[in-house]
């Protein structure tokens, strides 16, 4: 059993935990000093160390703990984490029951009453990522749970709490069956191929399902797209099964050729009919300005920070200048799917960002639809800040 502390937190943050808060801030903290050791539990009281709720201590980028229980008989232990888990599997029976979707998320972090932790399922296999060492340390109450209530082909983690908070480069095999990777996982009918144990990603972003639904089904029938930051082309292949006539797909990464190349293969399509370029984004757009090239679609979802040779690009920053450059190349009518999963800002200020680049560029747009996180993805509704995807859909009018 981990240690508990007792940390007093002060009156402004007293109130946001009481009101249902779920991370524990460094400067909310009155006696840092007790804070020695990651996986620690602590027992929140405020400065009348009157009790307000249970947590652990797990330095990430956001925080330093999440909040997991405020009733204060209740013990942080296996039934604990095995309630938690139970609950969460249970509220994904129907996308456990659906044939053409076998990957998504079981359990979304504090969505799901456990801060820094999640965990992805993927035609049999799980990957469970660890977002700092205190909730790491507590890795034998998950693994004891999916042995005890769990069926599973095998278990595969990512640690993603480095010093700079970046994945750690492993072996990633925990236990089961090891996957003879790449395997095959099925998305709203599309197939994708994604290997669990090759770095930090797999392959597919499951957070951006509905958008790559939304791109087949409405958007890309008889249209000339272009899929910017394209990373395995799994947009373009959304696209192409919706009836696209072309797709182009630019990323920097030169892995992204040949995994981009894999997963049209793995839906029947012809790659050597779809262009695929590796080089700098912000390049390929001066490029085609130059050769006078337009798009009827064009899909941007950047990172939140990247940085090439020529380029750093922040999206809280640089949103807007990319978005212009995005509507210079696009066809009058032409539909724009802009998108983030930057945290550090809302979708009102998202949306302030299109207006500036529409304005600047002189040119005037319509939003079809918006949306955020699909539903695996559980957020507490009272703090939209953990809701992080803004994905606007527009059509440009001029």
């Amino acid at each position: 059993m981990a240690k508990t502390i007792d940390v007093q937190v002060n009156a402004k943050h007293s109130a946001e935990l009481k009101k249902g808060y779920p991370l524990i801030l460094k400067d909310a903290i009155l006696n840092p000093a007790v804070l020695v050791k990651e996986g620690s539990l602590l027992r929140l009281v405020d400065k009348d160390r009157r009790f307000i709720a249970k947590g652990y201590y797990g330095v990430q980028n956001k925080g330093i703990g999440w909040v997991l229980t405020r009733k204060e008989d209740e013990e942080i232990d296996f039934d604990f984490f095995e309630s938690k888990i139970q609950a969460a599997l249970a509220r994904r029976e129907a996308l456990f029951a659906d044939p053409d979707t076998t990957a998504f998320r079981v359990f979304n972090g504090e969505g799901d009453g456990i801060g820094g932790l999640t965990i992805d399922y993927f035609a049999g296999y799980y990957m469970v990522s660890w977002y700092s060492e205190g909730i790491y340390s507590l890795k034998h109450h998950v693994y004891g749970v999916f042995d005890k209530i769990v069926d599973y082909k095998a278990i595969y983690e990512k640690k993603r709490f480095d010093t700079q908070g970046q994945y750690i480069e492993q072996d990633d095999f925990v236990k089961g069956e090891p996957g003879d990777f790449p395997i095959i996982i099925k998305e709203n009918g599309m197939q994708f191929a994604v290997d669990l144990n090759d770095g930090a990603m797999t392959g597919i972003f499951l957070d951006q399902r509905d958008v790559r639904k939304a791109i087949r089904d409405h958007y890309a029938e008889g249209k000339h797209v272009l899929n910017t930051f394209s990373y395995t082309g799994a947009f373009s292949v959304a696209a192409t099964l919706g009836g696209a006539i072309k797709t182009t797909s630019v990323d920097l990464a030169k892995r992204s050729l040949p995994k981009t190349i894999e997963q049209f293969s793995v839906n029947g399509i012809d790659y050597e009919q779809q262009d695929i370029k590796v080089m700098d984004v912000f390049e390929y757009f001066r490029y085609a300005k130059r050769h006078e090239l337009k798009f009827d679609l064009v899909i941007l979802d950047p990172p939140s920070f990247a940085r090439s040779k020529k380029y750093t690009f922040s999206t809280a920053k640089d949103y807007p200048d990319l978005l212009m450059d995005a509507i210079a190349i696009t066809e009058k009518n032409g539909i724009i799917v802009a998108s983030t999963n930057n945290s550090s800002f809302g979708m009102k200020k998202f949306k302030s960002f299109i207006e500036k680049a529409f304005t600047d560029a002189g040119s005037k747009y319509k939003i079809l639809e918006e949306s955020s996180l699909p539903k695996d993805f559980r957020t507490n509704r009272d703090f939209p800040e953990f809701n992080y995807l803004k994905v606007v859909i527009l059509k440009k009018l001029k």
